[in-house]
């Protein structure tokens, strides 16, 4: 998220803060928990992309300002999470040794593959990079002419990947209220456009994952000024030309959670699905970088 915006985002989620104290909705169907996380490491923050392991123990998170850590979760005899460790944050490089250039370094989605490879997409100068190892230097894939074309500060916030190795992103924002949002598809080194994804109630994507179902789950996000955040988790089916219809997993009331902005689908010790998804805190001490958990129908 670039500065200009996020001062003005600051200044209105200061005044929602405020409001924190007030009486809060029951939670969504599913809902198991939010753990807030808090930490000295002076890179942490802005966090817009997190991958738990299949032990549901194990987690790497990704920052909008190209920074990331790997860690470890603890959890309690129910399955909810006690703790949380994490190695110190560091910066993404490029294609050579140093940390990527500011400008360039607006990290948003994240996507590991069956081999440890992690993608991940970008605003800013759109576009998605792989590494081999986190800490090593990026590959540039190729980055279709569309992607130049994205609105400023609202591109590929989403990216997921399949059992067969194809990605998956998407644009926060389509261009146009009436225009559903384009998914790209890479796959044998080639993009396509065959598909999108319906724009519906004024979400927006901010987060991708495909579960262990093989279905496409896309996290939403809608902005609604000094009131907050309200989130939804959809999922679908992928074929070759379309999506199978949606089917919406639940859906937060405006200021319930905070900027949820990643999700990672993961199926639990009982053999339930989970949805675990982490709030970007636009650096802001007075917003929460927390861990939501929700249980979702099989």
């Amino acid at each position: 998220m670039r500065r200009r915006f996020a001062r003005a985002l600051g200044v209105a989620l200061l005044l929602v803060a405020g409001l924190k104290g007030s009486a809060q909705p029951n939670p969504p169907q599913g809902f198991l928990s939010q753990f807030e996380w808090v930490s000295s490491d002076p890179l942490h923050g802005g966090l817009s992309a997190i991958a738990v392991g299949n032990d549901g123990l194990s987690l790497t998170v990704l920052s909008d300002s190209g920074a990331f850590s790997v860690g470890q979760i603890t959890r309690d005899s129910a399955g909810l999470i006690a703790n949380i460790t994490l190695a110190p944050f560091q910066k993404l490089k490029g294609r050579e040794d140093a940390p990527l250039a500011a400008g360039r370094d607006d990290s948003e989605g994240l996507a590991i593959d069956a081999q440890g490879a992690a993608y991940i997409s970008f605003e800013g100068a759109a576009r998605v990079l792989r590494y081999g190892v986190l800490s090593g230097s990026a590959e540039n894939l190729p980055t279709p002419a569309e992607f130049k074309k994205f609105v400023r500060n609202s591109s590929l916030e989403a990216l997921a990947i399949d059992a067969s190795g194809t990605l998956f992103t998407l644009p926060e924002r389509s261009g146009a209220v009436g225009r559903p949002f384009p998914i790209y598809r890479f796959k044998n080194g080639v993009w396509d456009s065959k598909l999108s994804l319906p724009r519906t109630d004024g979400f927006l994507p901010v987060g991708a994952d495909f579960g262990p179902d093989g279905r496409l789950y896309v996290l939403m996000r809608q902005f609604n000024g000094l009131a907050g955040f309200a989130s939804k988790l959809i999922r679908f089916t992928v074929g070759e030309a379309d999506i199978g219809p949606l089917e919406v997993l639940f859906e937060s009331a405006v200021g319930y959670h905070d900027n949820l902005e990643g999700v990672s689908i993961w199926r639990d010790g009982a053999g339930h699905l989970r949805a675990t998804m982490i709030a970007d805190n636009n650096y802001f001490a007075f917003l929460s970088s927390g861990i939501v958990e929700y249980r979702l129908p099989d």
